[in-house]
C-alpha cells in the first residue's frame, strides 16, 4: 500500500510537471497584438501582456485616425514602445484605401452615432477587423485592448463589448485585461496561455486602480487630451456639409477641417490666429492644393479651394482684420 501511494504521488508529480511544461510551451508560442492608442489604459494592457508572455511575444499596433484631436500621439506611442522594447506597427487611416474605408463607415454607421457624428461602435469594429488582419499576418494568437467596462457610455457598455467582438469576428479571442474578471474567460485564459488571476476587474470612469498599476509597473502616461473630434458638435458643423456634398473626401479636406473658420461649405478657410495662419500655409504646401491668400498687412490668411471664391475670401480677410488690408499675396497650388 505504501509503495503504491508513493508511486501514485510520483505519477502525480510527473503529470504536474508535464502540465507545467505544456503551459510554458504554449506561452512561448503564444503571441499577442495589443491595440495601443497611447493612453493609460492601452499602455497598462501592453505591460500586463509583456509580464505574462515576455516582450518578444508582444507586438503593438497604433492607428492614426482622420479625426484625432491629439497631434503628438504617434510620437508618444513610438517612444513608449521603444522603452518597452516592443515591436510597433502603425496603420495610417488618413491616406489611401484605409481612409476611403473609414469615410464609408463614417457616412453609413450600422450601429448609429453618439451625441454628434461619432460612430463609436462601428469605429471599434473597423479597428478590430484591421487588427485581426494584422494579427494573421504576424501570426499573433491573441488580440488585446485596454477597454474598460463602463468607461465610455456608447462603446464600452458590457453588452456593446460583446457586440463589438462578435461583429469583428473575435468572439472569445479578444482579451481586455483591465476588465477581464468581469467578462467571460477568453480562449487564451481557458487554455492556460494567459493567467486569469493576474488580470483585473476594473469598471467605470474612475482611474484610481489604473494609476496604482502605472505606479506599480513604473510607467509614465499622458494626461487625457484631444480625443475624437467627431464627438464635438461645433466641429461636426464643419464636417456635415462635406459629408453631404462630396463624393470623395481626401486627407487634404480633413486637415483643413481642423483649422480656421469655414465659409461656403468649406471652400474658404480663414485662420483665427498666427498659428492657424501658419497651419493653413503648411497644409497647402504639403498637399500642393488650394490657393493661399496672405494679406500684406497683419490679418488672417485664407485657404481657398477654387478661384471663384477668391473675391469672397478677400472680403472675409478684411472683415476679420483689425487693420485695413491694402494688398494681398496669392500663392496658387492648383
Amino acid at each position: 500500500m505504501g509503495r503504491g501511494n508513493r508511486r501514485g504521488g510520483e505519477g502525480e508529480r510527473i503529470e504536474t510537471k508535464k502540465m507545467i511544461q505544456s503551459i510554458t510551451m504554449k506561452k512561448e508560442k503564444a503571441k499577442a497584438l495589443v491595440l495601443l492608442s497611447g493612453g493609460l489604459d492601452s499602455r497598462l494592457a501592453l505591460v500586463m501582456m509583456k509580464n505574462q508572455l515576455g516582450g518578444k511575444n508582444v507586438d503593438a499596433v497604433h492607428f492614426i485616425l482622420p479625426f484625432e484631436g491629439c497631434s503628438h500621439r504617434k510620437d508618444d506611442v513610438i517612444q513608449f514602445t521603444k522603452e518597452q522594447e516592443v515591436k510597433l506597427h502603425i496603420m495610417d487611416c488618413t491616406e489611401g484605401s484605409l481612409l476611403r474605408e473609414y469615410i464609408k463607415m463614417l457616412r453609413e454607421p450600422e450601429f448609429g452615432r453618439g451625441a454628434a457624428l461619432n460612430p463609436c461602435i462601428d469605429c471599434h469594429i473597423f479597428l478590430l477587423k484591421k487588427a485581426k488582419w494584422l494579427a494573421r499576418k504576424i501570426k499573433a494568437d491573441i488580440i488585446v485592448t485596454g477597454e474598460v467596462v463602463g468607461e465610455r457610455p456608447m462603446s464600452q457598455r458590457r453588452n456593446v463589448l460583446y457586440l463589438i467582438e462578435k461583429e469583428a469576428g473575435l468572439k472569445g479571442k479578444l482579451l481586455r485585461p483591465l476588465s477581464a474578471k468581469l467578462l467571460p474567460p477568453t480562449e487564451a485564459e481557458k487554455k492556460g496561455i494567459i493567467d486569469r488571476n493576474r488580470l483585473e476587474r476594473i469598471a467605470g470612469r474612475q482611474r484610481k486602480r489604473q494609476i496604482e498599476l502605472a505606479n506599480l509597473f513604473g510607467i509614465s502616461y499622458p494626461n487625457p487630451a484631444g480625443g475624437c473630434l467627431l464627438c464635438y458638435p461645433d466641429f461636426c458643423k464643419k464636417v456635415q456639409p462635406v459629408l453631404e456634398t462630396r463624393k470623395r473626401i481626401s486627407s487634404f479636406d480633413i486637415q483643413i477641417l481642423k483649422a480656421g473658420r469655414h465659409f461656403e461649405d468649406g471652400n474658404i478657410v480663414i485662420g483665427k490666429d498666427k498659428e492657424e495662419n501658419k497651419k493653413l500655409a503648411e497644409i497647402a504646401e504639403k498637399y500642393k492644393k488650394g490657393i493661399l491668400i496672405i494679406p500684406g498687412q497683419p490679418g488672417p490668411t485664407a485657404l481657398v479651394k477654387n478661384k471663384k471664391f477668391m473675391t469672397q475670401a478677400q472680403k472675409l480677410i478684411r472683415h476679420y482684420s483689425k487693420k485695413t488690408i491694402i494688398n494681398f499675396k496669392v500663392i496658387s497650388y492648383n
